[in-house]
């Protein structure tokens, strides 16, 4: 499996997520088609998953190196996670906004497209770089439900017990995104000890994972000092933002054109 497959695959993740939302429409008057509607989409979140399994199998090792690989594990969980939250609390709406994600990260790979490259730099052939690389984006994927979820509970105004429901998915989302990222910080700072022997150089992605770090703890202390539910939502859905700015805007800067972390332009 190489990337010459991944259209073929990312446009068929993305049509079974159109077609399982636009069945999902029909489940009132046609309740049959609700369990249809969710295999449908399921589907497409296999599709993601069959991919990359087969380029991990290719590449002889984890597609983890590039923003492009990341993209497309981003693609394969942020779904996973408004199933889950369905399955669990009963929340429909949050899938939706998942699955709108996950097609956009699908379309920047195929706007622009990865390189073919099996090598896999000195500074990456670690203990760490997987669990690093990992946990930074469950957690990433969790904040980016949160900021979603903000959303809706924004322009919902909190008008049922729905959306009180909404909001504590919001809040529980963003709790457990912060713990990933704490462990991200960590797990880098272990890795970073072991590839260049120091565990901080004030790097300008280390600088940004800092600054999101506080920006969600900002979050947390925010809520632990009562602030209005509203206030709280605009701070999350706007929050992602710096995250976005962490994993793709800082590539871009002129100070990170001397990064340890630039292994392969992107």
């Amino acid at each position: 499996m190489t990337l010459t497959d991944f259209p073929v695959f990312a446009f068929s993740a993305i049509a079974c997520w159109a077609t399982g939302s636009l069945l999902q429409i029909l489940v009132r008057r046609y309740p049959a088609v609700r369990y249809p509607s969710y295999a449908v989409m399921l589907a497409g979140t296999a599709f993601i998953v069959w991919f990359i399994v087969s380029y991990w199998i290719t590449l002889e090792r984890p597609p983890l190196r590039t923003l492009g690989e990341t993209r497309l594990w981003y693609a394969a969980l942020i779904p996973a996670v408004g199933f889950l939250v369905e399955y669990r609390w009963k929340i429909g709406w949050l899938k939706y906004y998942c699955m709108v994600l996950a097609a956009f990260f699908l379309g920047i790979n195929l706007a622009h497209p990865d390189v073919f490259d099996k090598a896999l730099m000195p500074a990456l052939q670690s203990v760490w770089f997987i669990p690093h690389v990992v946990v930074y984006l469950v957690g990433y994927v969790l904040l980016a439900a949160s900021s979603a979820a903000a959303w809706h509970n924004i322009y919902s105004g909190f008008r049922s017990k729905t959306e009180l429901l909404g909001y504590s998915l919001s809040h529980y989302l963003a709790l457990l995104g912060f713990v990933l990222l704490t462990f991200g910080l960590v797990f880098g700072a272990l890795w970073a000890k072991e590839a260049w022997g120091h565990y901080w150089t004030w790097d300008p992605k280390e600088t940004w994972a800092f600054i999101s770090w506080l920006a969600y703890l900002g979050y947390l202390h925010l809520s632990a000092n009562g602030t209005g539910r509203n206030k709280l939502q605009w701070y999350l859905a706007l929050s992602f933002l710096v995250l976005l700015v962490c994993w793709f805007g800082v590539n871009y800067m002129p100070s990170a054109q001397n990064s340890v972390h630039s292994y392969q332009p992107d």
